[in-house]
Order: structure tokens, then sequence, then C-alpha cells
């Protein structure tokens, strides 16, 4: 797998953070449970490293997260989205919130998970909720970055 580009692999890894958080929110899996189910011998140690730490980063500051989407997200409780679409959500809020990575690849990727694995509507709202939460301030950011 060393001949896969970096993106790939982020993606990949992004994509198996989601899987966890998914399995922990319906599936009520345990973490390390979650973890072990997209666990594969082909994971370079970066990659996994950013499953864990999404995984992981994302259920330590889920009540932080949740609070957050109820505080922007008008007209929608965290219970009447879609399972996707919230896991999409908290992974990228927390992405957003503690770590460098550039505003604008967190939210590309965000709506390109929902996209993929939720609708084309889960997309665009994935994309205006995550936009309202940059453009209002109500969440300090690390990775201040726009660009990717």
């Amino acid at each position: 797998m060393g001949g896969r580009p970096k993106q790939a692999m982020r993606r990949r890894a992004r994509e198996a953070a989601l899987q966890v958080l998914f399995q922990l929110d319906v599936g009520r899996l345990g973490l390390e449970d979650a973890l072990a189910s997209v666990a594969a011998p082909d994971w370079l140690p970066e990659d996994w490293a950013l499953v864990v730490t999404l995984s992981e980063g994302t259920q330590a500051h889920l009540a932080e997260i949740d609070a957050l989407i109820a505080h922007v997200a008008e007209h929608w409780t965290i219970d009447r989205m879609a399972a996707v679409d919230r896991n999409v959500l908290r992974m990228a809020l927390f992405e957003l919130r503690h770590t460098t990575t550039p505003v604008r690849v967190i939210i590309n990727e965000a709506v390109e998970l929902a996209k993929h694995y939720s609708t084309e509507e889960s997309g665009r709202f994935v994309n205006g909720l995550l936009g309202q939460v940059v453009r209002s301030g109500v969440l300090p950011l690390v990775g201040q970055a726009t660009d990717a």
C-alpha cells in the first residue's frame, strides 16, 4: 500500500473512523470492539493513528460536539438527523477543533463522506452546517488555514 497517494489513505482512515463512530452510535459497540472491526494488517501506522485519533477524540468530546451541533442546526435535533450525517458532522467538528488539518480539507472530506455513505442532500446539509460553524466563530479552530 506504500504506493497509494496520501490523500487516498487519509480518506480511507476517515471512512474507517466514520464506521467506528457509526458502530458506537447505532450498533452500541464499545470503542475497542469498534476499532477492532476496522483494523486491518495493511494499515500504515500514520493512517491507523488517524483512525484512532478521530474515533477516540470524537467520542471523548461528544457532549461538547453535540451541543455545538444543536446550537447551529436550526430546526434539527441530533436524534432526528440521519445517523451517518450526525457522525460525519461529529467527526468533522472534532477534526476542526483539535487538529491542524486545513478547514477546507476537513469540510470537503466531510461532504464527500456524507454524499458517499448517505445522500446527495446529506452532502449539502453537512456543508451548510459546517460552513455555518466556521462562519459563526463559535468553534475555536486549530487549523485556521482554509486552503488545502
